[in-house]
């Protein structure tokens, strides 16, 4: 038990650092939340070879990678920005936007997102924990 937690915390920190940096690269500046956020997604990512089959096509990870984190920033838009009042983020001004927490525009950044996400928590698992080396079917 200890070290599944152990393991989920690096998987978590590491998602969490990474979007972090992500959003510094993208927006110039982020928010601790953000860490959480990202390695919550991290995470999401990592579970999808885990619990659906090796045999699924890549694309279709990507996309319910794409679908896993528009819901959990849709969540966390509207807990830290319209419930706390924190305004993190505001995507209101752009077009399709949802309640200003998510966007079409952003939703097709997650893409690339997702795709790193899966591949490199299934190489991290593998090289860190001796877990099943990855295997990808494209289509």
């Amino acid at each position: 038990m200890a070290l599944i937690l152990r393991k989920y915390l690096v998987l978590m920190a590491t998602g969490g650092l990474l979007y972090v940096a992500l959003e510094l690269v993208w927006r110039g500046r982020s928010h601790w939340t953000m860490f959480l956020l990202g390695g919550t997604c991290f995470i999401c990512l990592g579970l999808i070879n885990e619990i659906l089959p090796w045999s699924m096509a890549l694309w279709k990870q990507i996309l319910i990678g794409m679908a896993t984190i528009t819901v959990l920033e849709f969540l966390t838009g509207c807990i830290v920005n319209l419930w706390l009042g924190w305004n993190i983020w505001d995507y209101s001004g752009l077009s399709g936007n949802i309640l200003g927490q998510i966007c079409p525009q952003y939703c097709l950044l997650w893409l690339p997102v997702s795709l790193a996400g899966i591949v490199l928590d299934d190489w991290l698992r593998y090289w860190w924990w001796g877990e099943e080396r990855p295997r990808y079917k494209l289509f």
